[in-house]
């Protein structure tokens, strides 16, 4: 067998089919290299006992622990048994459960002062946290041929605990990686051998059998400073040859003019530029200058004026003799785009029209349910050139939309568009157009080197001035139900004071989802666990609140089912103030701006992500009057949920809460897998805590592609990154 094919041989052939299934479905494990990729989480030391304290909810977990005690309890008037055990680790306490006919085994072996490892899904009782019929493997002396097996193959060793799931403990999963242990020694190494020797780094082969089967602690640490660098290395040279592909593409230098449309703006605002948003601009105009494309990121705290610099780039762009389009996520959030937009343009928005200036240009919308006479209109406008700038939604990507010159696209909100919607507009153009990418999402640098590791960054970290400071308060609906009449006593006050509110809730609730079945399914969940009741819906809660604690007050709802142009109405009556409360979907996560509106109630805020918090609540507190986010829950105190919730409510740092985001989700989400289709290329490198080995991979990573962008002369390195980047996610890295 060569040394490459070793590493493709499906998992079948040396598992056994049973088993090679269970990793394909639930692991997303397929062949040998797969496997000698999936590390272990962590690993135990024979004789000590874990910590019980610190347990994820709702996670399969593997724990090393010794029995305290176990009872035989009845229920049901003597007709149901069931067995508790109780775990300690000297600290902590864990609960394990079983049931009927599953009581009888674990009741023999399971006696206190044993040592085992457990597996299971860990849930909470009675405000205890539980294991209910975890697997499990004995680790000290018993008659059972398995934990003799297991002393043998343990004794004196760091036990590997291996990300597993419900099907397929840890402890097989290790049986599994010795069956195919023997192929490491096949291992293609990606680095460069002047790198690997120059950095001390241990050879591929040996990290792989050090990281599965440790001798020493030492061991482990080689492994995986060894395994961490590979990771961000290859990812890093895919990026770097991706930059320098885009510097070896044509674009049109498009330099602003003197007393053009720009100066005109200039001259007109109301306001001076913040220093962040001048420094920012000058980056933008310097790269629109080039004759190969612009691909900068621009990210910036909720309300930090990303728009604003966005719009300058784009009036520059038309009066260097091209046009410019916008791409926003949704249709409320182009409407609220192209609104702002020509309100602050003024005149300037009216190109060609009676009363517009004769510097200006025409600013079009164009989304998918525009009525057929005004998208004609917008189509003609834009083949002829009237049209300078262009604000929509996907709708902007058909084949019939056709520009006269394309030269910029602003891309807002970059996470919410597939690879193939952004490379198709940008295909639009005679020559490769400028890309301006923003996000409102705060991203660490670490994670800004990979996932856009082939844009320029450029951050807006002041916000202007006037904005107001937001107090952030959770509110535990079932713990304390007043705190919820309290919350909306608050809402009522806020109106009362001339100022308006925002009501937020997971779900619409309208009779779509009755036709799909989804009441149907949450009543059944309902009627199975209470707690586990559907999120709370808008049009319930507006009822509920038009009828109850906001009564008399003017409650409307807006979420993406309605009507465009009834979504547009509703916005613009709240702005106008003629709204007091809007119940909405996160269809107002991003870009709606009202400056009266000061209180935002989140419920079941448990529900969103920390960084979709912190958008939601980027909609209050931009106008002079403080701003009041309260986020509703009814999940436990001791919860991890609860535990986000109060790190939202702590600070109003961006950049510190998307760190605590992505310490909280998989690092794979982060890595742009919902775009690409593919699993994460990442599985020892963690991007929050591994910024100094990502520099380092990028900056080696950089000359390499400098002076060998083919890698002409490195072909394991190719090897490595046609396997480890495959398909589609070169595809993701290309067109990102």
């Amino acid at each position: 067998m060569d040394r490459v094919s070793s590493f493709d041989e499906p998992l079948k052939k040396l598992l056994g089919g049973a088993t090679a299934k269970v990793m394909a479905e639930h692991l997303d494990l397929h062949t040998v290299g797969d496997l000698l990729h999936h590390y272990p989480r962590r690993y135990e030391e024979r004789g000590k006992l874990t910590a019980l304290a610190d347990l994820p909810l709702d996670e399969h977990v593997t724990v090393v622990a010794q029995v305290a005690d176990a009872r035989i309890l009845m229920f049901n008037n003597g007709r149901g048994k069931r067995l508790e055990v109780t775990l300690t680790d000297g600290s902590g306490r864990l609960q394990l459960v079983f049931f009927g006919h599953g009581v009888h085994k674990p009741h023999k072996e399971l006696l206190p002062g044993r040592q085992a490892m457990f597996a299971g899904k860990v849930s909470v009782f009675n405000r205890k946290m539980q294991l209910a019929h975890p697997t499990y493997q004995l680790l000290d002396a018993s008659d059972a041929d398995e934990a003799t097996e297991a002393v043998d193959a343990f004794a004196g060793r760091l036990l590997p605990i291996y990300p597993a799931c419900k099907q397929l403990d840890s402890w097989r999963i290790a049986k599994a990686v010795d069956a195919v242990l023997p192929s490491a020694r096949d291992a293609v190494d990606p680095l460069p051998a002047a790198l690997r020797e120059g950095r001390g780094f241990t050879p591929l082969p040996e990290a792989l059998l050090k990281v599965h089967r440790p001798q020493t602690k030492a061991d482990i640490e080689d492994a995986k400073a060894r395994l961490k660098w590979d990771e961000a290395f290859v990812l890093q040279v895919a990026l770097a040859r991706r930059r320098y592909a885009d510097t070896q593409l044509p674009a049109a230098a498009r330099r602003p003019v003197a007393d053009g449309l720009l100066d005109a703006f200039d001259a007109k605002l109301p306001f001076t530029l913040t220093e962040g948003q001048e420094k920012v601009s000058k980056e933008i105009f310097d790269d629109l200058a080039t004759e190969h494309p612009m691909h900068r990121l621009l990210q910036g705290e909720v309300g930090s004026g990303k728009t604003m610099v966005a719009l300058r780039a784009m009036l520059a762009v038309v009066d260097a003799g091209g046009q410019a389009a916008m791409l926003a996520p949704t249709e409320v959030l182009a409407q609220q785009h192209h609104r702002s937009i020509t309100e602050m343009m003024g005149e300037l928005a009216e190109g060609g029209m009676l009363g517009g200036s004769d510097r200006g240009t025409k600013v079009v919308l164009l989304t998918g349910s525009m009525g057929t006479a005004a998208r004609r209109q917008a189509l003609l406008d834009l083949v002829t050139g009237e049209a300078g700038i262009v604000i929509g939604t996907h709708a902007l990507i058909e084949d019939k939309v056709q520009f006269h010159d394309l030269g910029l696209v602003v891309v807002d909100e970059q996470h919410r568009f597939g690879v193939e919607q952004r490379d198709a507009l940008r295909s639009k153009g005679k020559q490769p157009p400028h890309l301006l990418v923003m996000t409102a999402t705060p991203i660490p640098r670490t994670v800004a080197m990979t996932v856009f590791g082939d844009l320029e960054t450029s951050v807006l970290d002041q916000l202007p001035a006037g904005r107001s400071p937001i107090a952030s308060h959770v509110v535990p609906a079932k713990d304390k139900p007043h705190f919820l009449a309290r919350a909306w006593e608050r809402v009522r006050e806020e109106v009362e004071n001339g100022h308006q509110a925002y009501v937020v809730c997971p779900r619409i609730g309208d009779d779509a989802e009755e036709a799909e079945g989804k009441k149907g399914k949450a009543k059944k969940a309902t009627e199975e666990d209470p707690d586990k009741r559907p999120p709370l819906a808008v049009l319930e809660i507006a009822d509920e609140l038009r009828k109850g604690a906001l009564a008399g007050l003017t409650v409307e709802v807006l979420h993406g089912r309605m009507h465009p142009d009834e979504k547009d109405d509703v916005m613009r009556r709240f702005a106008a103030g003629g709204v007091d409360v809007l119940v909405a979907t996160t269809v107002i996560e991003v870009g709606v701006n009202v400056p009266n509106a000061t209180a935002m109630v989140i419920m079941d805020a448990d529900r969103f992500g920390v960084s979709q918090l912190h958008q939601l609540r980027g909609r209050v507190g931009r106008g002079s009057a403080p701003g009041l986010c309260l986020l509703v829950s009814e999940a436990h105190e001791a919860s991890p949920a609860r535990a986000r919730l109060s790190a939202v409510a702590a600070t109003l740092d961006g950049f510190e809460l998307s760190r605590i985001d992505l310490e909280q989700r998989r690092e794979g989400d982060v890595l742009g897998q919902a775009q690409s289709g593919v699993r994460s290329s990442l599985r020892m490198l963690t991007v929050i805590d591994d910024e100094e080995v990502i520099a380092a991979a990028r900056e080696e990573a950089v000359a390499i592609v400098a002076a060998d962008p083919e890698l002409e002369h490195l072909p394991e390195l190719r090897t490595v990154l046609a396997a480890l980047l495959d398909k589609d996610r070169e595809e993701y890295l290309d067109k990102g």
